[in-house]
């Protein structure tokens, strides 16, 4: 198995009627993992009332998981100090298993959070047609492009896999992973950690990003340039473009 897939290939898991606690106790750990981005659970952190509800029945996966991505340690974690772009990565990739697919996709789940509040926000992912045809009621969300499964753009591998990072990588970093691919519908290079330590990408090349109004002048608001960078910039500097007005005419590769 390749070292950028390995570890992130396991099975569905999903509670079944009749489920031993060893088995509850699995969908619980599973939960934790996906939702709170590989981050260690304490025992005076965990979910003890909600637990207890879904060992009866009173409650679903589906709820259990709402629970855990609405409560303030998930927003401590992942949304509190972090950019809009960043936070709504991670709800991506933890709610519905996937990344973002292009802009306008970051910009609804924004909106409803500026308009709605922050649960809604969470509901949006939870309740969506979506969530509900790939994980139904009971079954834990789990990287589903990973595989490359149909109905999914080609990048959306390469932007999963970028956010996965690693087996062991938690999701504290606030930096958001995705902004240059998906700002520019720029092919997102894979960055994971090896097997072996350090990490792997697919290019270390010079870029030109094609530029229209940005500037604080009338004359530069109107005018087109560009810039080259290198891939470790290209993140930063679309991000300075975006904050002072710029459009992002493209982003191509200097040959």
């Amino acid at each position: 198995m390749s070292t950028l897939t390995a570890g992130f290939t396991d099975a569905p898991v999903e509670l079944r009627d009749n489920a031993s606690e060893d088995d509850l106790q699995i969908v619980i750990r599973a939960v934790y993992k996906q939702v709170l981005g590989n981050v260690h659970v304490l025992s005076e952190q965990a979910f003890k009332n909600a637990e207890s509800l879904l060992r009866n029945g009173d409650i679903t996966v589906r709820d259990f998981v709402r629970t855990v991505a609405q409560s303030e340690l998930y927003k401590s974690l992942f949304f509190e100090g972090n950019p809009a772009y960043r936070s709504t990565e991670l709800n991506f990739k933890h709610l519905l298993g996937r990344s973002p697919e292009d802009q306008s996709e970051i910009a609804e789940h924004v909106k409803i959070y500026n308009t709605e509040g922050y649960n809604a926000d969470i509901d949006s992912f939870i309740d969506s047609r979506e969530y509900t045809e790939a994980f139904g009621e009971n079954v834990v969300p789990y990287p589903r492009t990973i595989s490359t499964q149909t109905g999914f753009k080609n990048n959306t591998f390469n932007q999963t896999v970028s956010l996965l990072g690693g087996y062991a990588t938690s999701d504290r970093s606030s930096e958001a992973q995705l902004v240059t691919s998906i700002a520019s519908n720029l092919p997102q290079s894979i960055k994971v950690a090896s097997s072996r330590g350090g990490a792997v990408t697919s290019t270390s090349k010079r870029f030109r990003i094609d530029i229209a109004g940005a500037g604080t002048t009338p004359v530069s608001k109107q005018s087109k340039t560009f810039i080259e960078v290198n891939y470790k910039q290209l993140s930063r500097n679309i991000q300075s473009i975006q904050k002072m007005g710029g459009t992002i005419l493209g982003v191509s590769e200097v040959a």
